[in-house]
Order: C-alpha cells, then sequence, then structure tokens
C-alpha cells in the first residue's frame, strides 16, 4: 500500500504541472437588479439621507461606473436586454404589456394566441443568458421580477415565477416575494450549487424599492424623523431595505468561501424620483432623460478585477457580453454591446465614448413592429446628449409634451437637462444625429424638424415612413 502511494504521487505532481493555468473553476456569476432607484440614490453616489452601508462597500470593492445607463428605462424592456445581451429594438420587447390595438389583435388572430404570449414568445427566438452558460455547465436560479413566463422559459435550472398564464404571472408572481419575505431561496441555491460543485448564475432582481412602498416601521420611522415627506419617507427606507437583502446576499457569498470565485454585478433597471404627490416625476422612469436612464454599475471580482472608480461611460448593454467572457461561455448573436473584461482586470481605458438608447410607449404598440411604439432615441458622445423624439403610439401615461425639436444638452454644465443648446450647435446636433443612424435607422416619422444628415456613401438617404417622396 505504502508502495502504491508513493509510486503515485510523482505521477500527481506530474498531473498538476501540466495542468493549464486557465483550468480553474469558471465563476459564479451573481446579478443584482434594483427596481425603480434613480441613480443619486446611494450613499456612494453622494445622497444627504439615503443609506445604503452595504452597497457603498460593494462599490468600494468594485469597479464602479458611476456613468452607468440602461438604453431603455423601463422595467420589462431593460430586463430583456440584461436576459439577451440586446437593444428592445432587437428582442422587439419594447414595453410591459401588448396594447389593444388592430395590429396585435391581428397578430393574435393570425396565432391563434393571445397577444401576451406572442410578447412572450420573443425571448423563445432570441435565447437567453442561462441557457447559453447551461452550455458550460452552469446551474441558475431566478426570483423577483421576471416577465417573460416560467423561470424555465428563459433557460433558469431553478427560479420562483411561474409566469402568465398562471395567477399574477404578469411579471414575477411567486418570485416577488424575494427579499421583502427574506431571502431563504436565493441562497439555499448558492449553498446547494457550492455542494454540487456546479458554477452558478443568480438572477436577483427583487421587487424592491418599486411600490408598494411598504418598508418596516423601523426603517420608515427613521426618514420620517430626520424631516422627510411621509411619501418620500417611505421610498427612502424601501432603498435602504433593498440595500440590507443586497448585504445578506453578499456577506452569505463572502462567508460561504465563494467571494474570490464569484463576479457581482450591479444595476438598476431604470430611475426615478419620487414625488410628494405620490407617484414618480415625469423626467424619471420611462424618460430617455437622465433621471430615467442612469444607474451606476458596478462589477466586483475580488483579485480579478481591481477595484477603481471608473470614469468611462459604461452601459448595461455590455452585461452579457461581459458575462459570457468571464465565463467561457458564446452566445448566438453578433451583440452589440462591448465585453469589458480585458480592461476591468487591466484598469486600461474603454476605447468607446458612446452610449446610445430608446423610449417607447409603456404599451407595445405591435409586436413584431419594435417601432411602432418608438417616441425617443437617444446618444451621449463625452458629456454631449442628443434626444430625437418620434412618433410612435404615446400609449398610456405619456411623456412630458415636447415640441418635437432635437434636444441637445451639455451634461457636464447643465447635468440636469434643463437648456437646449440645439439650436445653437446645428453642427454638433447633425454629427451626433448621424451616429444614431449608423446605430439604426428608424422607420417612424421623426416629429419636428427634420435635421437632415448627408449619407457618408453618397446613396439616397433612406426615407422614413411618414415622409413625402420628393
Amino acid at each position: 500500500m505504502n508502495r502504491l502511494r508513493s509510486a503515485a504521487l510523482p505521477a500527481l505532481m506530474f498531473a498538476f504541472f501540466l495542468t493549464p493555468a486557465g483550468a480553474e473553476s469558471p465563476p459564479n456569476v451573481v446579478l443584482i437588479l434594483s427596481d425603480d432607484q434613480g441613480y443619486t440614490d446611494y450613499g456612494f453616489m453622494g445622497h444627504p439621507v439615503i443609506e445604503t452601508p452595504n452597497l457603498d462597500r460593494l462599490a468600494r470593492e468594485s469597479a464602479l461606473f458611476r456613468r452607468g445607463y440602461v438604453p431603455t428605462a423601463l422595467c420589462r424592456p431593460s430586463l430583456m436586454t440584461l436576459a439577451t445581451g440586446l437593444y428592445a429594438h432587437q428582442n422587439k420587447t419594447t414595453g410591459n404589456d401588448p396594447a389593444a390595438t388592430e395590429a396585435n389583435r391581428a397578430h393574435a388572430q393570425a396565432a391563434g394566441k393571445d397577444s401576451r404570449e406572442l410578447l412572450i414568445s420573443h425571448i423563445d427566438r432570441t435565447g437567453a443568458l442561462p441557457q447559453w452558460l447551461a452550455k458550460k455547465g452552469y446551474v441558475s436560479h431566478q426570483s423577483g421580477k421576471w416577465w417573460e413566463g416560467s423561470y424555465e422559459r428563459g433557460g433558469f435550472t431553478d427560479g420562483m415565477t411561474q409566469g402568465y398564464p398562471k395567477p399574477r404571472g404578469r411579471h414575477g408572481d411567486a418570485g416577488l416575494k424575494i427579499g421583502r419575505e427574506g431571502m431563504e431561496p436565493v441562497l439555499n441555491f448558492i449553498d446547494r450549487s457550492a455542494k454540487d460543485k456546479k458554477p452558478f448564475f443568480v438572477w436577483y432582481a427583487p421587487f424592491m424599492p418599486h411600490t408598494p412602498h411598504t418598508p418596516p416601521a423601523r426603517l420608515l420611522d427613521k426618514y420620517i424623523g430626520k424631516g422627510v415627506h411621509p411619501r418620500v419617507a417611505k421610498y427612502y427606507a424601501m432603498c435602504e431595505w433593498f440595500d440590507e437583502t443586497c448585504g445578506t446576499l453578499i456577506n452569505h457569498i463572502d462567508e460561504s468561501g465563494l467571494r474570490e470565485n464569484t463576479l457581482i454585478l450591479y444595476v438598476s433597471d431604470n430611475g426615478w424620483v419620487q414625488t410628494e404627490q405620490g407617484g414618480y416625476a415625469a423626467r424619471s422612469k420611462r424618460s430617455p432623460n437622465e433621471m430615467g436612464t442612469r444607474t451606476p454599475l458596478m462589477f466586483r471580482w475580488p483579485g480579478t478585477i481591481p477595484a477603481a472608480d471608473r470614469p468611462e461611460l459604461c452601459s448595461s448593454i455590455d452585461f452579457v457580453p461581459t458575462i459570457l467572457g468571464a465565463t467561457g461561455a458564446t452566445g448566438p448573436h453578433d451583440f452589440p454591446g462591448l465585453n469589458l473584461l480585458p480592461q476591468l482586470k487591466s484598469g486600461k481605458r474603454i476605447e468607446r465614448d458612446t452610449v446610445f438608447g430608446e423610449s417607447f410607449a409603456h404599451d407595445v404598440a405591435d409586436i413584431e413592429n419594435p417601432q411602432a411604439s418608438l417616441l425617443y432615441r437617444w446618444v451621449i458622445r463625452g458629456h454631449d446628449k442628443l434626444l430625437l423624439t418620434y412618433d410612435g403610439a404615446p400609449g398610456k401615461m405619456r411623456f412630458p409634451p415636447q415640441s418635437g425639436e432635437p434636444q441637445l444638452f451639455d451634461l457636464k454644465n447643465d447635468p440636469h437637462e434643463k437648456k437646449n443648446i440645439a439650436a445653437d450647435r446645428p453642427e454638433l446636433v447633425r454629427e451626433l444625429s448621424r451616429l444614431l443612424d449608423d446605430w439604426y435607422v428608424a422607420d417612424q416619422r421623426q416629429s419636428g424638424k427634420y435635421i437632415s444628415v448627408p449619407p457618408k456613401d453618397g446613396k439616397k438617404p433612406a426615407r422614413r415612413r411618414g415622409d413625402k417622396a420628393k
């Protein structure tokens, strides 16, 4: 027996030295999604009242992008981008619900299916991140917000949401209990996966701080005691309650010995400005303005990604390609976002100074034609931001009335977008308009005065629907 042991030892040592350096186990991935939280509403972002100690610590330990953005500032399309790595006009999920339009009735009649099912079916065509990770041996867990039917339909191996057509299946059903009623489903999944030595992906998207704003009395009393209006205090308390759940999740990972081999990403699906009258302000959620689209983005992977306060622009469109790059998985699309992992690991600057986005009606006017609901396209290059308005079906809860003219803002000197300088900078408007058309050409008619963009190749520019032939 001793001879067998002594003979085996050199062989084991030889095999160890032949093991390639890249053969270490792939990282676990945890995606934390806040729901309806303004980019200013964190301690680390400088809020004077809201306390978020756990996310403050995550920010200190992460590559933090304070100028992060989501392409579409509404729950479902924002989450669909995080699931597919595609813009809303690509994955066709532009709003939360199908509108009761002739177009959607025709689609439903032709398919013999409910229009809600047809909207969900877009994920069958695109596929989703959990499916691509599964091919690399990952198990995955869904909790919280999820609009695309059951968790299995998105490729998750475990989850909480049963989805449409189950009762309360619109956007989460049982999944919406996570955080508000405990963390056990997620924590137990992590423990099982670690015990089975399986790499895991966690989709943690609690219905927080989203309405209903029903925080614990201990937190609500704290903010009311600071002189905050009761309706605003409820929202502030929800932000801190959400922060506590994030702390529970992150601490569990660290205390389970998984800290060094877990990539944590953080994003909010869209912004929010709580009003004293109740509800959110017009230039926040759903709008293309900064309080709608901007969010801090974080990437924590101790020992692999150095903590840094990154000055560059970043977008949630980059999350899927970055996760695929970290895990060695691949997806079926030519993803429009960037795999940021090389720059995150090296600390080198990201060679991109432009991010894009689009806003649509709350309800989808035409399930098969994303641009039927198009209201805005926007681009930010450096600190210059251009908004173009389109004539898509407005649906319910319209944006604040606009003239339809291009809106140009200098975010460095005017971060709250108070002064439209488009009339003073027509050349810059044309330049940024060309960037938008290089991104994709809108079929929907642009409202207001059309800014002509000379084509690069000498060809006649594509005619927008509604424009008269010349």
